[in-house]
């Protein structure tokens, strides 16, 4: 059991899909070479290649970049589909029925005799608003995981969440099944909640869970001028700090480029903003979640929230409008 949230360590969604379908569909992109997994760090890194044989093709990524095999996280581009989605209209229509923010999308797939070394992913946890979602299409009883030492072989078109924070590792120890999964990156919304299985349906109303505005369906403009000059937190923008609004203020600047959304840009790395809703009085890092949020109050200043599950804590800090 999670000590945090008290939740098991996966949990079966609704709905089911069809396998047969996803299946058919791969035949569309398997014919492309697929590269090897990346792992993306808090600092904006891309790390080295997986050292087995674990291969992906991107379906939403940073930029909508069609190479990048790296889950993501906050930077300067917010994520997109890649081409290769188009190629996948069964799954794509999957995606765009899920209940939330969608960030990297990635087709998954574990050759055989391909073993992990154990690991956590702990940005995907319920508190923080991040999970992260599995639709099985390929598998094989001799293909595993092995999530806070509980072993599952999930089976084709079905919908898993599992709670990658902890220690898991994934085993294929087939000969000639290659295991591949739909990895969805998505934000926890109410409706999302939903899906859950009835047992955890009080913990999710109830408990130390980070529930997320559903994405607005037009895209408001940041409400006051741009350029916009501010004093954050050092730490605001660290998403390894424990205590992110914590610290010293140093300079900070919400500007909007030529294309593309509001960017913040602190301590020499810009981050891309996306509104939390559709009046655009709040916003979160593209690739994170309502974890960390900035609302312009309207005199000059910005309020800034960090979230912890249901906890909240704030701090207003000075800002004024650019001049030139």
């Amino acid at each position: 059991m999670n000590t945090v949230t008290g939740a098991a360590e996966a949990a079966q969604l609704a709905p089911a899909f069809d396998a047969d379908r996803l299946t058919a569909e791969l035949d569309a992109v398997t014919a492309h070479p697929w590269h090897p997994q990346r792992i993306h760090t808090y600092g904006g890194q891309v790390g080295q290649p997986a050292a087995i044989d674990w291969r992906v093709l991107p379906l939403r990524s940073l930029g909508g970049d069609a190479e990048r095999t790296d889950p993501g996280g906050p930077g300067p581009q917010p994520f997109a589909p890649t081409r290769w989605l188009t190629y996948l209209p069964y799954l794509a229509e999957i995606l765009a029925h899920l209940p939330a923010p969608l960030n990297a999308v990635r087709l998954m797939a574990l050759g055989p005799g391909a073993v992990s070394t154990p690991h956590c992913d702990p940005k995907y946890r319920l508190d923080r608003g991040l999970v992260r979602l599995h639709i099985p299409i390929i598998t094989d009883p001799q293909a595993v995981l092995v999530l806070d030492g509980v072993e599952h072989c999930w089976q084709p078109g079905t919908l898993w969440f599992g709670d990658f924070s902890r220690e898991h590792h994934v085993s294929n120890t087939s000969t000639t099944v290659t295991r591949v999964h739909a990895v969805i990156d998505a934000l926890l919304t109410a409706e999302l909640a939903t899906l859950f299985p009835q047992a955890w349906q009080d913990l999710l109303t109830h408990g130390e869970v980070l529930l997320n505005h559903p994405a607005p369906t037009t895209e408001p403009a940041w409400p006051t001028g741009l350029p916009y000059e501010a004093l954050l937190p050092t730490g605001f923008a660290d998403f390894d700090a424990s205590a992110p609004l914590d610290g010293s203020l140093i300079p900070a600047r919400i500007d909007h480029p030529p294309a593309g959304t509001p960017t913040l840009t602190i301590a020499g790395r810009s981050f891309a903003l996306v509104p939390v809703d559709h009046d655009g009085q709040q916003w979160r890092f593209s690739g994170w979640s309502e974890q960390r949020t900035l609302q312009p109050d309207g005199n000059g200043g910005l309020l800034l929230r960090v979230r912890r599950g249901r906890a909240l804590a704030d701090r207003h800090v000075t800002a004024a409008p650019h001049t030139p």
